[in-house]
């Protein structure tokens, strides 16, 4: 079986969870990447090909050409909007007659066409695990920033984290957008220097995105200031509020996303959407998600 995950730091996690259940199960589990090279990422292509690996967890890297299972019979697609047919479909071709599944909390038209038209059979997971609360949406408007802070310095007081998420990473002369990189320097050591706070983004290494991701996980890293890299499926229960900059740059899918990061755990989590002057339409899609 293979579970394929669009972000290397979705797929690590979704191994990390796997591992004891496999191993319960007396089952082998193999993680493989763009980053697995050399030797290690041989081993885990021979176990592979020859079945002494039972499960693969990874990313676009296990389509490609060279990737060889000895009796592929399931592959799960998690995050499936993510991914293009042509990709899913050279998944599904690395064995015979091979069941796939896919999952989503926003499906792109074309899943919902096929499952409309019953080409796809359908389980939909309407309940939350038991214990979780409704997440508190609200918008705020960025000349009230300040009361953000506050809330954001109160709820690590309680023991909680946070996530604040912005659209682009460098500051581009044409468009006044504050950067994450930007953001981060003032948040850490203007606004909230006395909280430890991490930064994430794509143009980092994936040694750097793993380390920071395992130092928000562990809770060394209190607020995590990132780009949309935690857009999907990234899961740390004890975080409770995301902040979302410029929301009216997003669209419903992606903010929707977003929102999923914080309610994962019992305590009551809040999704708050910063923006500046926007247009009608813009106003009518963030009034839709509060």
């Amino acid at each position: 079986s293979v579970l394929m995950a669009p972000t290397e730091i979705l797929a690590r996690q979704h191994a990390e969870r796997l591992a004891p259940l496999a191993e319960k199960a007396g089952l082998k589990l193999a993680l493989l990447t763009g980053r697995e090279k050399g030797a290690g990422r041989k081993q885990v292509l021979a176990g592979l090909a020859d079945g002494s690996i039972d499960i693969a967890v990874g990313t676009h890297a296990l389509f490609q050409e060279g990737v060889a299972f000895h009796d592929l019979a399931l592959a799960v697609v998690d995050e499936q909007h993510r991914f293009g047919v042509h990709q899913r479909l050279l998944l599904g071709s690395k064995g015979e007659a091979v069941d796939v599944l896919v999952m989503t909390a926003t499906p792109i038209p074309r899943t919902l066409a096929l499952a409309w038209f019953g080409d796809m059979d359908i389980s939909i997971l309407s309940e939350k695990p038991a214990g979780r609360k409704p997440i508190v949406t609200k918008h705020i408007s960025d000349t009230a920033v300040e009361k953000v802070y506050s809330f954001l310095s109160q709820q690590v007081s309680n023991g909680r984290q946070a996530y604040v998420i912005y659209p682009v990473i460098e500051e581009s002369e044409t468009t006044a957008i504050k950067a994450a990189e930007q953001m981060f320097k003032h948040l850490s050591q203007i606004v909230l220097p006395e909280i430890p706070i991490g930064l994430l983004h794509g143009r980092m290494t994936s040694e750097e995105k793993t380390e920071a991701m395992r130092r928000f996980h562990q809770g060394d890293t209190k607020i995590l200031v990132s780009t949309t890299v935690v857009e999907v499926g990234v899961d740390v229960p004890n975080a409770t509020v995301i902040v979302i900059e410029q929301a009216e740059r997003f669209g419903l899918a992606q903010i929707h996303q977003l929102r999923g990061r914080v309610g994962r755990g019992e305590h009551q989590s809040y999704c708050i959407l910063v923006t500046g002057k926007v247009n009608e339409i813009a106003r009518e899609r963030i009034r839709t998600l509060v």
